[in-house]
């Protein structure tokens, strides 16, 4: 099958083709035949994403974006089986741009059409790019979600551990906004971090051993900010102390992973089901999401699945950040599976993947050090 998917959740205007199919065993097998992205550059100033410019911003360059990536895949609408849009969660204006142009091109080619969760495109994304069998633990990890989740089966997700506050790539970017350098934060981050000590500072780790494996990542923005301060007041701030700060944060993140995941696997490799399944074979531990872009924490979880005796998949470096083809590709699983969606389908700023999951709320923790 071949299938067009469209992604707008957030600053990214995204579109790509694939084909693929899903044997009768379950293997899957994928193929990117093109994959446009176009990244916002406005919110620079703002050091974030400001949602109206976001929407505005697809507004202009969906079009443009759609029919390079059918040029590139050399594709005419009517070689389409599909269309895949990202219909949330995520910013609502942008939604409503991806939601709109995939409907009008569905309506205009009589093409079915699906809406697909955005996080879902991020805990597939493995199954494209490295043929994964089912079941596995996903690490999922961006701007606006951290999240670890049993992947049983296409629409069987069990969150085992979430953020009681900020996501990861939030606190990415409000590290380097503190400490001025740019947006996005995460590759900003990690190219400071690079002639940086990572041994200087001593920062908390929240909810180390604790269970379940969830996040906390306020208290370590805190403690950042509060070096920050402390080194001005010392008049010692400077490309190195910079540098420095971004090290340590990276490699306290790093550990927090580290520690929430191996909890996680013992929580997800004691179920009788997963036994089950697994009759004996490792369950493979996969990162996905724009976090999952940054080397040192690759470095650190491949690491980790060798002492806990699995694989790491971690996907290619242009299929971590948002992008078309993971919305084409859960897309043409849901196909698949005889999935379609009416015109009436509209966005959604909220959509867990484990629905059973509880909202999670609370507040920064404070926690040993490094």
């Amino acid at each position: 099958m071949r299938l067009l998917g469209i992604e707008t959740s957030c600053d990214e205007t995204a579109a790509a083709i694939v084909d693929g199919s899903i044997s009768p065993d379950g293997t899957p097998r994928g193929q990117i035949l093109s994959n446009i992205v176009l990244s916002q550059k406005d919110h620079e100033a703002f050091g974030g994403v400001v949602p109206e410019i976001a929407a505005r911003a697809h507004v202009m360059a969906i079009d443009s974006v759609i029919l390079a990536a059918m040029k590139d895949a050399d594709c005419e609408f009517s070689d389409l089986d599909a269309l895949a849009v990202s219909s949330g969660p995520g910013l609502v204006g942008g939604l409503i741009v991806g939601l709109m142009a995939a409907k009008s091109i569905a309506l205009a080619h009589d093409l079915p059409f699906l809406g697909i969760n955005h996080l879902e495109g991020h805990a597939l994304t493995a199954r494209l790019s490295d043929q994964l069998a089912y079941p596995y633990l996903l690490l999922l990890v961006s701007g606006g979600h951290s999240q670890i989740l049993l992947v049983s089966g296409l629409g069987q997700y069990h969150r085992l551990g979430s953020t009681i506050d900020d996501a990861l790539g939030e606190a990415f970017d409000k590290t380097a906004k503190l400490l001025g350098l740019g947006y996005p934060g995460g590759p900003a981050v990690e190219r400071a971090a690079l002639t940086g000590d990572p041994d200087r500072f001593n920062f908390p780790m929240p909810l180390r051993g604790k269970m379940p494996p969830n996040f906390s990542f306020s208290g370590l923005k805190t403690a950042v900010r509060q070096q920050a301060q402390a080194l001005l007041q010392e008049c010692s701030l400077s490309d190195q102390g910079v540098a420095d700060i971004c090290a340590s944060f990276q490699k306290t993140v790093a550990a927090i992973i580290e520690d929430r995941l191996i909890r996680a696997f013992e929580l997800a490799t004691s179920r009788s089901d997963v036994q089950q399944i697994l009759q004996g074979r490792s369950l493979p531990l996969v990162v996905a999401g724009g976090v999952a872009a940054n080397k040192v924490l690759r470095t650190h979880l491949a690491g980790l699945a060798d002492r806990l005796g699995t694989m790491l998949v971690a996907p290619p470096l242009n299929l971590c950040g948002d992008n078309g083809a993971m919305i084409a590709w859960a897309g043409l699983e849901r196909f698949s599976a005889g999935e379609a969606h009416d015109f009436d389908l509209a966005p959604r700023a909220r959509w867990p993947l484990d629905m059973n999951a509880q909202t999670m709320i609370g507040h920064g923790k404070a926690g040993p050090k490094v």
